[in-house]
């Protein structure tokens, strides 16, 4: 008999970004959100950084485009990814 997975939960950009408002107002803790959805503290505080991170951006005279947001992200895990790979080459 195979085991169940449970069902992937989905939400709405419009719901993340309602909880994500209420824990920066303050009406509400990334605890209490967990506990409530069921989710993780790091996916809500995910939700929150990626939150921060678009209103800095369209807060800026010139917004970047998401392709150049993400191109971003991208220079800077190879950054991380290059510096771990030369610690552990060092350690062999």
């Amino acid at each position: 008999m195979e085991e169940q997975q449970p069902p992937i939960k989905r939400f709405s950009a419009k719901k993340k970004a309602d909880i994500v408002m209420d824990i920066f107002q303050g009406k509400t803790t990334v605890t209490e959100v967990s506990r409530k959805y069921d989710l993780t503290p790091a996916t809500i505080e995910e939700w929150m950084e990626e939150a921060r991170a678009g209103m800095e951006n369209q807060l800026r005279a010139r917004p970047k485009d998401i392709a150049a947001v993400y191109e971003e992200k991208i220079k800077a895990m190879k950054e991380v990814i290059g510096e771990l790979t030369l610690e552990n080459i060092a350690f062999l």
